[in-house]
């Protein structure tokens, strides 16, 4: 089993990202299982080692073959974009910029093959619009950098694993963007992120309330959107069961019963999961020609910069990344 190169993006350097990274890689346990770079600014991230207290020295880079991946030698491929004396806590384009030119230069070391995956610290998306990247959030900004047609956002926790119809987008707007292509779609992407020792047991969520219950709630959404892409998967052979009442079907896959939820929006997945507890969720971007993971969390503002942060959900990030990197190692051989 490999070890592999992950670029880990700073995110907004107003943001408590600095803060999580420099605690996540306290861990000398994340060395066994990956070898970390921050895509980021060194000064940026020495300020935040003075406020968590971390041991670590900051080695400003400019290429990854400078990197020594030794533990408590963080290598930063060195941006210098954040200037001296940015306030953490603070909304700014400047803070926006930078999040973004991290990531840029992140997909593009994954896209030469000179890391080989991507772990992302959060960015705020008003300071990303002031900077005048107009994206919802990540998932929008990979897909265009990497040019993938058509990508969903799926969160993992060690109980529940969910991927998304539609995400970043009005309700009202979701529903009208569902069509049975799309779930068909969404459902291989899923089944193509899981563990494939066996086949995986899928579960998908219906839109309405009981998931229509034969029509008497919604406009036959599920008969229209669902059912067609359900049996299209079933042909296959797939273990796909569907469309299923959300509110039964997350307590069952919470239990075991099954090992991937279809959510239909954003709000029907998050909620659920958030509930189950953030602090080892991870975000994983599927469809991409790049594998990216990311913590399940924001910027959180309100406490930047007092140390307080918790590195839980970077420290799953990086182990589920390079997971995803050794199994597909492994099926490749």
């Amino acid at each position: 089993m490999s070890v592999p190169i992950i670029a880990i993006t700073m995110g907004d350097p107003a943001g408590i990202g600095p803060e999580i990274i420099i605690k996540a890689l306290e861990h000398s346990s994340v060395y066994e299982t990956c070898r970390p770079v921050v895509i980021g600014d060194a000064s940026r991230l020495r300020s935040a080692g003075e406020i968590v207290g971390a041991k670590a020295q900051i080695r400003s880079i400019h290429k990854i073959i400078e990197a020594v991946f030794r533990y408590r030698e963080i290598d930063c491929i060195d941006l210098q974009l954040v200037p001296q004396g940015t306030a953490f806590g603070r909304l700014s384009g400047v803070c926006g910029e930078a999040a973004f030119r991290f990531l840029e230069q992140a997909v593009s070391f994954a896209n030469d093959r000179q890391v080989a995956a991507i772990s992302t610290a959060p960015l705020n998306k008003e300071a990303l619009h002031l900077a005048g990247h107009y994206y919802p959030g990540h998932t929008e900004i990979l897909a265009e950098l990497t040019g993938a047609p058509e990508v969903s956002l799926m969160l993992v926790s060690p109980k529940l694993k969910i991927i998304h119809v539609t995400a970043h987008v009005g309700l009202v707007a979701a529903i009208q963007k569902i069509d049975a292509g799309l779930v068909e779609r969404t459902i291989a992407r899923g089944r193509s992120m899981m563990p494939l020792d066996r086949e995986p047991r899928i579960g998908v969520c219906g839109i309405n309330p009981h998931a229509g219950e034969n029509g008497i709630f919604g406009e036959g959404e599920e008969e229209e959107k669902i059912v067609p892409a359900v049996k299209v998967c079933r042909a296959r052979g797939w273990l796909v069961e569907g469309p299923l009442p959300a509110d039964t079907l997350f307590y069952l896959a919470a239990n075991g019963t099954f090992d991937l939820v279809v959510a239909m929006y954003h709000d029907q997945g998050h909620g659920p999961f958030k509930v189950l507890g953030i602090e080892d969720g991870v975000n994983v971007t599927a469809g991409l020609p790049v594998i990216r993971t990311s913590v399940d969390h924001g910027t959180a503002f309100d406490i930047a910069g007092t140390g307080k942060a918790d590195e839980r959900s970077m420290l799953a990030a990086l182990r589920l990344a390079a997971q995803i990197v050794n199994e597909r190692e492994a099926g490749a051989a």
